[in-house]
């Protein structure tokens, strides 16, 4: 794990994402280089043992094929050759191909990591060049036979033995040079000293085939190369996956745990809370207003009404956290039924009409004439007014203006917007007043009493409900508030409930 500079942790932030992927990158450079340099082949170490077990697959694959390849030569032969020559011909042949398959056999039977690289690097191409011998030395057989058509089917076969040689033994380079090498020698040995055309025309073919053989060999080779660092990168991608889907499942764990931990102590801590709180609210309120006769001192009253104060503010900051608690756990009821939002929002404005008249602020309602009601919580709509108002005479300035308007949205729901005429919001603090206990720099400034919790309880329970939330301002401007409801919610949008069918008479 990247280590995390000075800097970074005076800012607050972990290691950049950034930072760690290059770092991730030049370790795996580095691992790939070093495995490149102590490789015999200059590849990844891992390719060299890869290289060596498709070769070894393909041989063996191929084995079948090529004893069948040689039994019909060896048959075809018989037409120019004695038999018993060929006999030791094909069994020469036959031997190779048994000493092939029993070395494939036994590099693929010992585990990966107990393979010698070198030592099979060695053995596999002396094998190659062993089968490939024992197949040239059929020109021996027709080394004497002028008959027609002789040249020309030793040159066939040699042909078809190298293109076999290169495609089983394409990821080994000096594999397929080790085949290639004694059919190329045998060939021109055979031609050597014949002048004429037909002799001429054919050690031509052949050397034309032989290079292309190369050259074909060498992008089989390429081609196996870059398959193999396809899927070894395929592996790695899929490992990395699998490794970080495991962190993944671990986090979401560990945050399970975190939540039902929060939850537990929430609702602990609320209980232990409220016990102590109720009664320092019932004595301080008491005290306040000396029900059991005046103090002696008038600053005891001051402190009483302190005291009862600071404990109300207590238990609704006590009720906004779990309330948002339960929000966010998915634990909140909605207890729906029918309700006029117009109503709602007159109660809410006589609610808090004093802390304006306070404050010198006027408050405006304007509704549309004749809206339906609709289906929701009035609970949670009272309080999603209660605490959008309350924000806007909070920061609304004195003598300033507070303007709430209730109607139609434009796909059929109801709408609330509440404007204010307050120092406004700048854009890049909208999303931080959005988050839990996030404020805006304006509360802190002026040190407005509130936890940063009353905006995303207000998204919350519309969220609930199905609406949509929006807060638009501009600093010195003031800010607009939204609340919309769907179409779905007003009554007249409803579908009617199916009647009961009428039972027949008895």
């Amino acid at each position: 794990m990247a280590e995390v500079t000075a800097e970074q942790v005076q800012r607050g932030r972990g290691p950049d994402p950034s930072a760690l992927a290059r770092r991730k990158l030049v370790t795996r450079e580095v691992k790939s280089v070093r495995e490149k340099l102590t490789s015999s082949t200059g590849l990844v170490r891992a390719f060299d043992y890869e290289l060596l077990r498709v070769f070894a697959q393909y041989r063996l694959h191929g084995s079948a094929g090529v004893l069948v390849l040689a039994l019909c030569i060896g048959l075809a032969g018989c037409l120019w050759v004695p038999v018993p020559q060929v006999a030791a011909w094909l069994g020469a042949v036959i031997a190779s191909c048994v000493v092939m398959i029993v070395l494939c056999r036994r590099f693929l039977a010992q585990p990966a990591g107990e393979v010698k690289i070198r030592l099979w690097r060695k053995l596999l191409p002396a094998a190659e060049a062993l089968h490939s011998l024992s197949w040239t030395l059929i020109l021996v057989l027709f080394a004497q036979v002028d008959a027609a058509g002789a040249k020309v089917f030793v040159m066939t076969t040699l042909l078809i033995v190298g293109a076999l040689t290169v495609m089983l033994s394409a990821t080994i380079p000096l594999a397929v040079y080790s085949g290639l090498i004694p059919i190329t020698i045998g060939i021109t040995l055979f031609f050597w000293g014949r002048a004429d055309i037909d002799s001429v025309t054919m050690a031509l073919m052949a050397a034309s085939a032989q290079l292309f053989f190369i050259f074909l060999a060498n992008r089989l080779y390429t081609s196996s190369v870059a398959t193999i660092a396809f899927r070894a990168e395929k592996d790695a991608l899929i490992a990395e996956l699998e490794t970080a889907t495991a962190n993944s499942d671990e986090a979401r764990r560990k945050a399970e745990e975190a939540n039902l931990a929060k939850s537990r102590f929430l609702a602990t801590m609320s209980h232990e809370l409220r016990t102590p709180l109720n009664a320092i609210l019932g004595f301080s309120e008491v005290m306040k207003n000396e029900i059991f006769g005046t103090h002696a001192n008038a600053a005891y009253k001051e402190y009483s009404t302190d005291i009862h104060g600071s404990g109300q503010h207590l238990l609704n900051l006590i009720n906004e956290i779990l309330d948002l608690s339960r929000i966010e756990a998915g634990k909140y009821e909605l207890n729906e039924e029918a309700l006029s939002l117009a109503g709602i929002v007159e109660d809410c404005r006589h609610m808090l009409n004093l802390r304006a008249k306070a404050k010198g602020q006027t408050i405006r309602e304007v509704a549309e004439p004749d809206l339906p009601k609709i289906w929701a919580d009035e609970r949670a709509i009272r309080q999603v007014v209660l605490n959008i108002l309350s924000n806007a005479i909070k920061f609304t300035p004195q003598g300033g203006d507070i303007t709430i308007k209730v109607g139609w949205t434009a796909t059929g729901g109801q709408y609330v917007s509440i404007i204010d005429t307050g120092p406004g919001i700048p854009d890049d603090e909208i999303p931080v007043v959005l988050q839990t206990f996030g404020r805006g720099s304006l509360a802190i400034k002026t040190a407005e009493q509130g936890s940063g919790l009353g905006l995303p309880i207000v998204k919350g329970l519309i969220d609930l409900h199905g609406g949509g939330f929006h807060l638009k301002s501009k600093p010195r401007a003031g800010t607009e508030v939204t609340m919309t409801l769907p179409a779905e919610r007003v009554m007249d949008t409803l579908a009617a409930l199916p009647e009961p069918e009428a039972r027949s008479a008895a």
